[in-house]
């Protein structure tokens, strides 16, 4: 099954199911062009992992960490499906960085891997916009991940078994293939980030884990229109504005 939250004509945020190409909700169905589609969960936090493709690490030109790599975008950061971001204004390369998103379904803290995927709602699609200009100057990355609109989330929650263990991780930006890597690829695994993560911190329902990006990272100019495709979630689309 595939969630959708979404905003109704009447001005309701309401979540209903995606159903070939279009939302229903109690009796009604809606087009997508009806209704204002929004991220499909409202998280305290946006947990990112950094470097778990090793083909995203070496790009960068940087080692394999031998934990978790973790960096939070809060609630400011979130974008949905169809929104233009703007991104920040006077900065040389603001890359785009495709990602399986998992979504958390109940409070949990100290969680073990085998019991994992018992916390989890479903996965997403998750753009982790980054400011390389100011990424590169300092070591918490505030400023390069967590400024306004940097989280673009959605377009829908896919329940867990929607999304195979291969399932692919792609970015495209003006119909031009960027990204092209698999979750399969993945150097921690969902499970072990879920036990990592909670053993410093408690996620609360609706927070997401977003688990890395693959090979393929690239900058983003005004106007540019970017998809991110997860198989099994779908395609989350949105543009960029440059002030």
């Amino acid at each position: 099954m595939k969630s959708i939250r979404f905003r109704d004509p009447a001005g309701a945020t309401r979540m209903g199911e995606f159903v070939d190409g279009g939302i229903e909700f109690a009796n009604d169905r809606y087009e997508l062009e009806e209704v204002d589609v929004l991220p499909p969960s409202e998280p305290s936090k946006v947990v990112c992992i950094g470097r778990n493709y090793a083909d995203h690490a070496a790009e960068m030109d940087s080692e394999l960490p031998d934990r978790p790599l973790l960096f939070l975008k809060p609630p400011n950061a979130l974008a949905g499906h169809g929104d233009t971001v703007t991104l920040p204004a006077g900065k040389e390369r603001i890359d785009h960085e495709a990602e399986l998103g998992v979504v958390i379904a109940t409070q949990c803290r100290d969680v073990a891997e085998a019991d994992a995927m018992n916390v989890v709602a479903g996965f997403t699609c998750v753009n982790d916009l980054s400011n390389r200009d100011d990424q590169r100057q300092e070591q918490n990355w505030v400023r390069g991940k967590a400024f306004d609109g940097a989280a673009p989330i959605g377009p829908v929650l896919a329940s867990p078994g929607e999304v195979p263990p291969d399932a692919y991780v792609r970015s495209r930006v003006n119909g031009e293939l960027r990204q092209d890597g698999s979750r399969e690829q993945l150097i921690f695994s969902i499970p072990e980030l879920i036990a990592e993560i909670t053993s410093y911190m408690t996620l609360e329902p609706g927070d997401v884990i977003a688990t890395g990006t693959p090979e393929g990272v690239g900058s983003l100019q005004d106007g540019d229109e970017v998809e991110i495709e997860v198989e099994g979630v779908g395609t989350l689309e949105h543009t960029v504005r440059i002030p």
